[in-house]
């Protein structure tokens, strides 16, 4: 009983150090990059609230610069995409800068490629088809020509 309470109670202080970044240390950056940065809706609402409060989170030095989706259009055919590369380019910007990008790309891909799923979802018939196929090709398109040259601000996919 007293190690399930134990286990309990460290889960619950994790927790709230994730909600609540003023008192977190900076030494949670990895922890906190990566709970923002998994293929679930649940990591992107996270990016996307730490996004609207990107002061509170001042102290971790994270870099939310974006070009959205680079040279490729934000809004392919009227379906909205530009949040998604947000994030791709938020993760792939601050896994460089930490010197751990090669080992996180293919993840940081998967979680673009759920992204744009998510988006796709909202539609049905021939338009949630045309969206399935236009968010495959930017998923294969960032994991073939996705690289350091993208986070670094260059222009590449």
């Amino acid at each position: 009983m007293r190690r399930r309470l134990a286990t309990l109670l460290a889960a619950a202080a994790g927790a709230l150090a994730l909600a609540s970044p003023a008192d977190a240390a900076p030494a949670d950056k990895p922890q906190v990059l990566s709970s923002w940065t998994q293929t679930s809706a649940a990591s992107q609402n996270a990016w996307l609230a730490a996004r609207g409060n990107q002061s509170a989170w001042s102290a971790y030095g994270f870099d939310w610069s974006t070009d959205y989706c680079t040279t490729s259009p934000d809004n392919p055919f009227g379906f909205p995409f530009q949040t998604a590369c947000a994030r791709h380019d938020f993760g792939y910007r601050n896994y460089k800068a930490a010197g751990t990008f090669d080992a996180n790309k293919p993840r940081l891909d998967d979680a673009f490629y759920a992204d744009l799923k998510r988006v796709c979802a909202t539609y049905s018939g021939l338009k949630k088809t045309s969206c399935d196929s236009t968010a495959w090709t930017y998923y294969q398109a960032v994991k073939v020509f996705g690289s350091s040259a993208a986070v670094d601000g260059s222009k590449a996919v």
